[in-house]
């Protein structure tokens, strides 16, 4: 018998906030992660992105908080974007028992955050860089906390926060609760664990690194010219909502304006972009407003938008961690979606990594080459090779699929991976 939210021991109150969310039944991870954070136990819980896990640790949380006052819950997320969301939901489930949020996120009046700190807050959810500028200033107080949460943990350690953790580990009373949740449950995820979790119960609903079995996964062994012209004809083949991985804010950028010039609403998501531009972004996403998205892996860590049809790595990432997160964004929840990931001959180690990694082969897939968009786009493009013009004329139509060219030649060229968190 599948278990109900009722059968997890939650209080009608919250049962009628999750129903007001039109939950069914619980996720897997929602199942057997609830009742032990009820209880008090920590927990380290692993499942692929868009699972239900920030409800997994938020529905315990405001129900061991209901009714209690002062700041007793810190959740620490590895981005703004992830902070916000997170907030979003716990206000929405929080509000019929009072347990209520706030973000501290960089790039925010610095000021009026601590002025919400001053209103005791039941719940902080928070970027550890920003945190720690806060307790650099003794502007927080986190001595009541009961229940740490690191969401995305693996992520927050890639990205350098540990540091950051340590020091609001030291700022935690001895005694607390920690629920650990990741995606991928590598060896630093399990060094930091062994350290900071105390008998934790394991919840893991699909093997570590395996993304979610809905996605319907393509692998594409192309040419660096080739790129574009199979991104077009990918899109062509229906309406759905794309979500394009690039390794780098410049060409996040660039592909943004060649998508626009190619007739189709895009926007960029990256850490170089302001917090306005990046939550203007995701919120016409969200609506419809751009039929595609390009993204770096760190910006797009923690979206929460439902239905992305398809999600294209048009370069590899950098690491087969990254790879689980990207294709989890088009199998959220209960939902399926399409994950095609472009690669070049040079790149076969990596793929070798990535299919170690979600204990697969990928699928391999024909490239179209005789479809009509995919051949026009490589005629101009050899047109192009063939009569490069003045070298300020290199913005037309023709030159989309040279400018597209991503891998060893765009990085040649000084197009390094980003530096770490811009002080989330």
């Amino acid at each position: 018998m599948s278990a109900t939210f009722k059968s997890l021991g939650l209080s009608p109150e919250t049962l009628g906030a999750v129903k007001r969310a039109r939950f069914g039944t619980p996720t897997p991870i929602q199942a057997q992660a609830i009742p032990p954070a009820l209880s008090g136990r920590d927990v380290i819980g692993c499942a692929a992105t868009g699972t239900g896990k920030t409800a997994a640790y938020l529905l315990p949380m405001i129900e061991r908080f209901a009714g209690e006052r002062g700041t007793l819950g810190l959740i620490l997320a590895p981005t703004r974007e992830l902070v916000q969301q997170v907030a979003e939901q716990a206000r929405f489930f929080g509000e019929p028992r009072r347990v209520l949020p706030i973000t501290i996120i960089g790039g925010e009046d610095m000021n009026a955050q601590v002025a919400e700190l001053k209103e005791r807050p039941t719940l902080i959810v928070a970027t550890p860089g920003r945190l720690v500028d806060l307790l650099g200033i003794k502007a927080v107080n986190l001595s009541h906390i009961r229940t740490l949460v690191l969401d995305e943990a693996d992520r927050m350690l890639d990205m350098g926060f540990l540091p950051q953790i340590n020091q609001i580990l030291q700022a935690l009373p001895r005694k607390h609760q920690t629920l650990l949740f990741s995606a991928t449950l590598g060896a630093d995820v399990a060094r930091f664990g062994q350290r900071a979790l105390n008998k934790p119960v394991r919840v893991e609903v699909t093997p570590s690194g395996t993304p979610a079995a809905r996605a319907d996964q393509h692998l594409y062994m192309v040419k660096p010219e080739e790129k574009w012209p199979l991104l077009l004809t990918l899109l062509a083949e229906d309406e759905a909502s794309a979500l394009v991985f690039v390794r780098t804010q410049a060409r996040a950028d660039k592909m943004k304006e060649l998508l626009a010039a190619a007739g189709y609403k895009s926007a960029a998501l990256h850490a170089g972009r302001t917090q306005a531009q990046r939550k203007q972004a995701l919120e016409g996403f969200r609506r419809g407003q751009y039929r595609c998205l390009v993204a770096t892996d760190l910006a797009a860590r923690g979206l929460d938008v439902d239905d992305i049809g398809h999600v294209i790595s048009l370069d590899i990432p950098h690491g087969p961690e990254d790879y689980v997160h990207r294709i989890g964004r088009t199998a959220r929840a209960e939902a399926s979606g399409r994950a095609s990931l472009f690669a070049l001959d040079v790149e076969r180690r990596t793929l070798r990594d990535i299919e170690s990694i979600i204990r697969q082969e990928l699928p391999l897939a024909e490239v179209p080459r005789k479809s009509p968009i995919f051949r026009k786009e490589m005629e101009a493009f050899l047109a192009k090779q063939r009569d490069p013009g003045p070298p300020q004329a290199d913005h037309g139509r023709s030159t989309r699929a040279a400018d597209a060219t991503p891998g060893r030649h765009a990085r040649s060229h000084g197009k390094a991976r980003p530096k770490g968190p811009d002080r989330q």
